[in-house]
């Protein structure tokens, strides 16, 4: 996710995930890789044509040639880009894009037009949020597989107020510049957007007037659920019940549920709360480790007291959850599910087990923090829509711990096993979830460079997990397949779960395997870059943040950070994940200016991609008035709005073949 900037107690700005909050990060996944790979035998394993493939074998040619394979081509059929950094959006040639929806257009029956000049709290709650992220699509009617007509839910994360409003200047102290009425905009720009959308002619646009459209915001009511529902660090003035919370925040990936629920993920919420009691209060403790700082990123907390530690310190425990609601039900209440744990979600993308039970993988985006996985305590039960209302209340919390044999460890995060008992401060299982980061160190998981998205590829039942980057790595983690003394471009690693590539895949499993699929940077310029030695000029990325899988189980990957690391914009690229063309990467989709590229979501029959395109503009010294862009109007006076897109091939074949 973009690293937003925040003060550090010495003033210095400091990005978000680059806050540290992990105090002992030992035995980072740099670390693990370097033993395990320089141990030949235990990389190696899924034998024929994909382990000739693998990029463990690639990675250790460079030390025994003899063992370098000779790598097809891949499968993927369009004409790749060329890296560029440009005010406008690329793709190869024979696709097109649309635009489907921006920050400002109409969501509700009773919204206005967008009129950038003269905004309102009223107006913004009705339309489109800003810096849209995570997708779903969500075929209608309910229980259809089409492909043409459906719901598209949209998280948004935050705000740039300095593209947002006029007059308010640029850099980081734009935020606490906003008036009481700008910030309750920003407030309502939050949440997630749900509209009807059809395709017709070929062309996407939004069902206007749908009884379904519903803009969800930070200050839309939410029930709290699971074990930590009620307990007294959720209570406040304004809920003395802890039960009941104004809003979602910062909600970046997601995920869907096999009964047809919406699940929103909230990330950086540390950076709207602010107060002395960050560094003095009797949670002091618990607000380092979330990285709550003294002065807040938003001025929210000049104007309600709930962003202020110092008048209602429990506020911040009432976010970073997993939310989940029902985008079929526009009355439905958005419900906070406890039971996922707290932490800086980067999403909830599920498997279903043979068994029944379904499982969610997760990753904290933070530098040195953990991945996740929650398994339902029972089966779902896919001919009662309604038996499933609450599956997510009751299961258990598991955080990886990788070996440098190739194991992955599932480490059960359980009020009373091992160290997490009441002498070590989690007297019950409310404390271990809220307090999820903490009972994580405890159990010894396995620190990653900043995990965000976590996805099950339907194909071959593997794991992949987007690693974007982490520049705290030191000298004295680098290792010879990885040297760079600070990993600024990321990679990706993929779990291995028992039987993966068959019908019994079993993502309940408390251990399986791990490889990395490829390690990011520009290669022969970038000490470690590693991919298929076919990997063209253009085809090598940058800072991996989100993915998607197409029918035929190809990775789409979009980056998060290429500008700054790499000196491209950001993007997609597309690989194969198995056969001669494993981790060929080929670049498919360049972003506008100053914009990541969130949220790839794919139809059912992988004719349509969707993207959502964020913070477009958002450059050094890039105002209202004077935008790096102004992306996707290009209008005059009008600013670069954040903005979802569809991508079609203009023949209606499916995309990339």
């Amino acid at each position: 996710m973009p690293d937003t900037m925040q003060p550090a107690d010495n003033g210095k700005p400091i990005e978000i995930e680059d806050i540290g909050s992990n105090p002992n990060p030992e035995d980072t996944i740099g670390e693990v890789m370097n033993r395990r790979l320089s141990r030949r035998a235990a990389i190696r394993g899924l034998g024929g044509a994909a382990a000739a493939a693998t990029l463990a074998d690639q990675l250790l040619a460079a030390a025994e040639p003899a063992l370098a394979q000779v790598n097809g081509p891949s499968t993927l059929t369009f004409a790749e880009l060329r890296h560029q950094m440009g005010q406008r959006d690329a793709v190869p040639e024979g696709y097109e894009i649309q635009t489907v929806i921006r920050w400002g257009d109409p969501v509700v029956p009773e919204a206005p037009a967008f009129n950038a000049a003269a905004q309102t709290p009223e107006a913004q709650a009705a339309q489109f949020g800003y810096n849209n992220d995570f997708i779903d699509f969500r075929p209608l009617p309910f229980g259809a597989n089409g492909s043409d007509h459906g719901l598209l839910c949209v998280n948004h994360e935050y705000t740039d107020t300095q593209l947002m409003f006029p007059g308010i200047g640029s850099g980081r102290d734009a935020r606490l510049r906003t008036t009481a009425a700008q910030a309750r905009i920003e407030l309502l720009a939050h949440g997630h957007s749900v509209v009807e959308i059809r395709k017709q002619d070929g062309k996407w646009g939004v069902v206007g007037n749908s009884r379904y459209n519903r803009r969800i915001t930070g200050e839309t009511p939410m029930r709290i659920s699971g074990p930590a529902a009620g307990h007294d660090l959720l209570k406040t003035s304004a809920d003395p019940t802890g039960t009941r919370v104004l809003g979602t925040l910062n909600n970046c990936a997601g995920g869907n549920t096999p009964w047809g629920t919406v699940i929103m993920a909230e990330e950086n919420f540390n950076q709207y709360f602010g107060g002395a009691a960050a560094r003095s209060g009797a949670q002091s403790d618990s607000y380092r480790r979330y990285g709550i700082l003294p002065d807040a990123t938003y001025a929210w907390g000049r104007f309600e007291d709930r962003f202020n530690l110092d008048r209602e310190p429990n506020e911040p425990n009432r976010f970073g959850w997993i939310v989940e609601f029902d985008p079929y039900d526009p009355t439905s209440v958005p419900v906070k599910r406890t039971a996922l744990g707290r932490f800086k979600h980067e999403g909830a993308t599920h498997a279903v087990n043979p068994d029944g039970r379904v499982v969610f993988y997760a990753g904290d985006d933070e530098r040195f923090d953990y991945v996740y996985k929650f398994v339902t305590a029972r089966p779902w039960n896919p001919t009662d829509r309604a038996a499933n209302r609450d599956l997510l209340d009751e299961g258990t919390l598991y955080v990886a711990r990788f070996h440098d044999d190739g194991r992955v460890e599932w480490l059960p995060l359980v009020q009373g096993e091992g160290p997490l008992t009441a002498a070590n401060g989690f007297p019950s299982q409310a404390e271990v979830l809220i307090n999820t980061r903490r009972a994580a160190d405890l159990l010894g998981a396995t620190p990653m460079d900043r995990p965000e998205d976590v996805e099950t590829n339907p194909v071959n039942g593997r794991v992949y997990v987007m690693l974007t980057n982490n520049g705290n790595r030191t000298a004295q983690q680098a290792n010879r397949v990885n040297p760079r003394a600070a990993n600024n471009h990321g990679h990706v690693v993929e779990v291995i779960p028992p039987g993966a590539g068959t019908s019994a895949v079993d993502h309940a499993a408390t251990t399986g395997r791990w490889e990395i699929f490829l390690l990011a940077g520009k290669p022969g310029v970038d000490a470690g870059a590693r991919y298929h030695r076919a990997t063209s000029d253009n085809g090598w990325l940058s800072c991996p943040d989100n993915c998607a899988f197409d029918a035929k189980g190809r990775i789409w990957i979009a980056t998060d950070g290429a500008p700054g690391a790499a000196g491209v914009a950001d993007g997609v690229y597309a690989a194969d994940t198995s056969g001669y063309g494993r981790a060929l990467t080929r670049l498919f989709y360049q972003a506008p200016t100053g914009a990541e590229v969130c949220g790839p979501c794919f139809t059912p029959d992988s004719r349509t991609l969707f993207l959502a395109i964020q913070h477009p503009g958002d450059d050094p010294g890039s105002t209202f008035e004077r935008p790096s862009t102004r992306w996707p109007d290009f209008a005059e006076g009008m600013p670069p709005r954040p903005a979802v897109i569809a991508i079609i091939r203009k023949d209606g074949g499916e995309i990339g073949s």
